[in-house]
């Protein structure tokens, strides 16, 4: 490899001389290049990712010292239906493809969600699927392409940059309310509403996103990561509202974030056109296996759900009672704000205390923190934890 070659993939290079071979060694090095700062002649990408941000996921340390309220993840394993399947796949036929149509996967999904296999999707999980969906309705550069509510989902930014479009977002209404008449004014080609929405986990019920998707011009997403810890989904629309396209994960409830998989339920004609944008084989084989296994045992998703909620309750009646204003929740996560100390502050206290929790910098959500809900132990040490902060 070449310096050109290596500073074409973002790295640094360091030629030194390898004494016992007697070669050339090039040494690669990552570097974290600021926005604005690549210039095409040393890195020739386009404008828009040279000067764009990226998204930051939540933090992941790699030791297991922390107690992790970060990222919404759940704190029960998956099935153990999952995990005997997954057992049986690690076989010699890795070697080969996975069946990129999915076909086992949705067929599975299909008689779970009560939907035809060919109204179904499968993806690398739901940003897979967001992505797939960007670039099949977006176009670069077209005005008001893309439109949703904020703050939400920080990844839709993202997508629309890499897109290179400059998305349209309305703030939500009082208490995060959908701005309906605002949104229908955009017009857009996509529609995103994450419901429950992150990072607030409040809930838009099904109604008033079916008022929207029948006035809406273009396709309305509903990105579903936490609904089955809500009390509705927005899948019952999809008979009466073809311009519809719900979005589920497996990471959240069914406890398989690791594995990545995501589905997309929409009519016939939306999902093969996105059949057309998918990556020919955008999940391997164990994914398919895992996601099927956990669609065959629905009861342990179900349990875990349930305990997430009953938790849940505890958790904002304890945060409460210290005084934090915290949204209605039907997520696996609630957000908090406490009137005399900052997001940052109560974040930068709980790390070192060794509990994460998501605190963002943006000026809508820099005052509160997001939290994912655990197990009642670790529910447990955040709150005393939390306590000994703010007294």
């Amino acid at each position: 490899m070449t310096r050109t070659e290596a500073r074409a993939l973002g790295l640094s290079a360091r030629l030194t001389r390898g004494k016992s071979l007697g070669l050339n060694l090039l040494h690669l090095e990552k570097v974290a290049y600021l926005p604005g700062t690549v210039s095409p002649k040393d890195c020739p990408v386009r404008t828009a990712i040279g000067t764009m941000e990226g998204y930051v996921p939540g933090e992941q340390p790699q030791d297991r010292r922390y107690i992790k309220l970060n990222t919404n993840e759940n704190p029960y394993p998956p099935s153990p239906h999952v995990l005997e399947a997954l057992r049986n796949a690690v076989a010699e036929d890795l070697r080969l493809y996975p069946d990129p149509t999915a076909r086992e996967l949705r067929a599975k999904a299909a008689d779970v969600y009560g939907v035809g296999p060919d109204q179904v999707l499968a993806g690398n999980g739901s940003d897979d699927l967001l992505s797939i969906l960007f670039r099949a309705c977006v176009d670069a550069g077209a005005p008001a392409d893309v439109a949703y509510p904020v703050p939400t989902y920080s990844l839709y930014d993202t997508l629309a940059q890499i897109q290179g479009v400059e998305p349209k977002t309305i703030p939500f209404g009082a208490d995060f309310a959908l701005p309906t008449e605002a949104l229908l004014a955009v017009g857009a080609r996509l529609n995103l509403i994450c419901n429950p929405n992150s990072p607030s986990g409040t809930f838009i019920t099904a109604a008033t996103i079916a008022d929207f998707a029948r006035r809406a011009k273009g396709v309305v997403v509903v990105d579903e990561a936490y609904a089955d810890f809500a009390r509705e989904s927005a899948l019952s629309l999809l008979a009466t509202c073809p311009n519809v396209v719900v979005l589920r994960t497996f990471s959240k409830s069914f406890s398989l974030a690791g594995m990545r998989i995501g589905l997309a339920f929409g009519s016939r004609e939306i999902i093969a056109q996105l059949n057309k944008v998918k990556d020919s084989y955008n999940l391997d084989r164990l994914s398919l296996v895992a996601a099927r296994a956990a669609l065959e045992d629905l009861p342990w998703m179900q349990a875990n759900v349930a305990k997430i909620k009953a938790t849940r309750e505890i958790l904002v009646g304890e945060l409460r009672e210290m005084a934090f204003r915290v949204f209605a929740s039907e997520s696996n996560f609630v957000f908090a704000v406490h009137p005399k100390l900052g997001g940052d502050n109560l974040y930068r206290g709980l790390r070192d205390k060794g509990i994460l929790v998501r605190h963002f910098t943006t000026p809508a959500l820099r005052e509160g923190l997001r939290i994912t809900v655990g197990t009642p132990e670790q529910n447990s040490a955040l709150v005393s934890t939390l306590r000994s902060l703010l007294t």
